[in-house]
């Protein structure tokens, strides 16, 4: 509230100066912003910069990898049976107030290590959708089961949608997920009616969308606390023309074919699976137990999930991209490599967000090559590839806050703030021939 008096305050501010400031339909607002011209690259010759080892993979060191994080996990859960003894208001070791403030606070560390530990399963289940796993699309598919209906995943399901994200990354109407609004469809349906004029940098502009910091932080948890269900069951961020109640577990769905309902039903039967141990595991043990073992490093998957995928692909560095412009290999590099969390990354979620460029370029690259491929693709790409060391808090922040909309017209889009301005300006070359193939397949 406070936020928006000083908006409305600024707005009257502005009508009074209007005679000392320019208005922003006057002057170009990209003018002077850093350029960005789309890369010249097809995929062949970046699957080729990246060493040939890189593509190899192994059933065995993949499963060495599922054996880590399964005993990372009964680890953590044999060390959480020993908080409640330990510590509470009669604990064997800290008592009264202290004791209780103890117990939170292991109970805290438990859920977030859990989460990391569990999201690092998720991501192995990942590379099984994508073949990475193993050379055999049997043991892929056997393992990306378990493991993704561990964390409450529809394997197949998921894998489809997956992978026709990863075959039209950055394309505006066919990329399956944080398919950015359109300037004409975000303020028809969720603009400030009317728009409000405001001073910024010495411009009258035009505030079409609310940008009141605790309104952007209100819609910013619930993005963070209901985004993967949301996309789940109801295709939330993904493409407009879906039909209304377009989700991942109805094998009639918009998003798959006749052939692919079997594997969407098997899906389906291995979650419900899941949830009856989880059923019984609540009668057995109590709900409280399962809420605090499982449940909540449950939904602490689901934060970084969206986290995670939210800041590989939302930058207003990076472009997305209409028919005209769109490559798979441009749409292959419009994603973002960044560092999270110092260990945590690297060691308990597998590199999924350090190595992403190198991902969407081949997504068959096992996590553990991919290290090398972007260290290869780093040097081949120059200034063409994008990474940053920013905290990922500040970056989530910063871009929920800056990637409002993309205009209506253009072929090469960066994403505009609430008042239209944009963080670089585009420069079109000749398109170069490209296969377009997706190579994950």
């Amino acid at each position: 509230m406070p936020s928006t008096l000083r908006q409305r305050m600024a707005a009257k501010q502005a009508d009074l100066s209007s005679s000392t400031a320019s208005l922003s339909s006057d002057v170009d607002l990209d003018e002077g912003l850093p350029v960005f011209t789309p890369p010249p690259f097809t995929i062949n010759e970046l699957l080729k910069a990246i060493p040939a080892h890189c593509y190899e993979r192994s059933a065995l060191r993949s499963s060495l990898y599922v054996i880590q994080d399964a005993v990372l996990v009964s680890a953590l859960v044999y060390a959480a049976t020993f908080i409640d003894p330990a510590f509470g208001t009669n604990g064997a070791v800290l008592q009264g107030w202290q004791g209780e403030l103890a117990k939170w606070a292991a109970w805290g560390l438990y859920w977030t290590f859990q989460g990391f530990v569990f999201t690092g399963v998720w991501i192995l289940g990942h590379e099984c959708g994508h073949q990475a796993f193993s050379t055999s699309k049997q043991i892929n598919y056997i393992a990306g089961l378990f493991l993704h209906s561990f964390v409450l995943v529809p394997f197949h399901s998921w894998r489809i949608s997956h992978s026709k994200h990863h075959a039209a990354t950055g394309h505006l109407t066919r990329d399956e997920v944080f398919v950015p609004a359109t300037k004409s469809f975000a303020t028809k349906n969720y603009g400030l009616n009317p728009a409000r004029e405001v001073i910024k940098d010495g411009l009258k502009l035009e505030q079409l969308l609310e940008d009141a910091p605790l309104y952007s932080l209100y819609w910013l948890v619930v993005q963070q606390l209901f985004g993967w269900p949301a996309y789940l069951f109801n295709n939330a961020s993904g493409q407009e023309w879906y039909p209304k109640g377009t989700n991942h577990f109805m094998p009639s769905s918009k998003i798959f074919d006749a052939r692919h309902r079997q594997d969407v039903l098997v899906s389906d039967a291995f979650l419900i699976a899941m949830l009856s141990g989880l059923t019984w595991i609540s009668m057995k043990f109590g709900v409280g137990a399962m809420v605090k073992y499982y449940g909540i490093p449950y939904l602490l998957v689901n934060h970084w999930l969206v986290m995670i995928t939210f800041l590989q692909h939302t930058d207003p560095t990076l472009p997305h991209y209409r028919a005209g412009e769109w490559t798979f290999a441009r749409g292959a590099l419009a994603t973002i490599d960044r560092n999270m969390f110092g260990f945590v990354g690297p060691y308990l979620m597998h590199g999924i967000t350090e190595t992403h460029v190198a991902h969407h370029t081949c997504s068959k690259i096992p996590h553990y090559h991919a290290w090398e491929a972007t260290e290869a693709l780093k040097k081949f790409l120059g200034p063409h590839y994008n990474a940053t060391e920013e905290s990922m808090w500040v970056s989530l922040w910063k871009c929920y806050r800056i990637c409002r909309f993309v205009d209506d017209e253009g072929d090469v889009l960066m994403y505009r703030d609430a008042y239209g301005r944009a963080k670089m300006q585009v420069a079109v070359e000749d398109k170069v021939s490209d296969s377009g193939f997706e190579s994950s397949k």
